[in-house]
């Protein structure tokens, strides 16, 4: 190679190595978002979800239970007896703050149940109005993102103009969202729009950055070409994942295939999170939890 060739293209190569490096230092250390996703393969972590197995203890008892069960992260489903919600004053604030602060288990969002579909625009200003509250209280506390949700299609609007809609107003609170370094996760639930199809045209419509798709471990996953396609139809969106009970005979999901998809998930917002979230509530929490536990590791060697 030519002596001055070689020169250019070691310069440029260093150039580009302290642009990077330049970009990493100016990047907030207390960036909860930047700590949490990253663009390249990211490892996948156990987490749960306070429906339904934590929804009854409270803040102090959960981060000691998911401790003892070494689940790392928790989402803080909306009206659980943890308690942390928009309303709290700044003093309960300060206090969850410090409670996730000297805990090893991270704030990995708030689970709000707000909701976009509805046919009243005041209800959908309504839930969008909360969402920012979830958006700033998460901010506040060091999480990372409020998972919202569709919950169904109005029959008496047509179906495409409530994707719309959806899409719209995950727009607007996205923006909202870049501006804490947060991200909206849109659960994939509600009948109708939970299909993989409907999820994809709302997010379509979204087209933000900020907003990505909580994968939820539904049934419907499997409808029409099937688990892989639907799954890479939502790919480029993923964010987070709840899945269900993995012990054997409990729940019939293709989970080798998910953990497979997800250990190959190239996503720039996904965060590797996947979020114990069971309806059925066992007789003994973190019994289950640790068993879960065990088996999600396995899954994923």
């Amino acid at each position: 190679m030519n002596h001055r060739i070689q020169q250019d293209t070691t310069r440029r190569k260093f150039l580009a190595l302290s642009t990077a490096s330049a970009a990493v230092a100016l990047w907030p250390k207390n960036n909860s978002l930047a700590a949490t996703v990253s663009s390249s393969a990211v490892e996948l972590k156990l987490g749960l979800v306070t429906y339904q197995w934590g929804k009854d203890y409270a803040l102090p008892e959960l981060l000691k239970v998911c401790e003892q069960t070494k689940y790392a992260g928790v989402e803080l489903r909306s009206t659980h007896k943890h308690g942390v919600e928009p309303s709290l004053n700044a003093s309960q604030r300060a206090e969850a703050k410090k409670r996730f602060a000297d805990s090893p288990v991270a704030l990995v969002g708030l689970g709000s149940a707000c909701e976009y579909h509805a046919s009243n625009p005041t209800v959908v200003q309504k839930n969008i109005d909360e969402t920012k509250a979830f958006i700033d209280l998460s901010a506040e506390l060091g999480g990372s993102g409020v998972k919202v949700r569709p919950n169904g299609l109005p029959q008496e609007v047509p179906v495409e103009k409530t994707l719309e809609q959806i899409g719209k107003s995950l727009r607007i609170v996205g923006e909202y969202a870049a501006k804490a370094n947060q991200q909206i996760r849109l659960e994939v639930h509600g009948k109708g729009t939970q299909e993989i199809p409907n999820m994809k045209r709302i997010m379509e419509v979204a087209d933000h950055p900020n907003v990505v798709v909580c994968w939820n471990c539904n049934p419907t996953d499997l409808n029409g070409q099937g688990f892989e396609a639907n799954f890479d139809a939502l790919a480029k969106w993923m964010g987070t994942v709840h899945i269900h009970d993995l012990r054997s005979g409990k729940v019939d999901y293709p989970w080798a295939a998910l953990f497979k998809k997800l250990k190959a998930c190239s996503a720039q917002g996904f965060t590797g999170w996947c979020l114990m979230e069971d309806g059925a509530t066992p007789a003994d929490i973190p019994a289950a939890m640790i068993e879960n536990h065990s088996v999600f590791q396995s899954m994923i060697a």
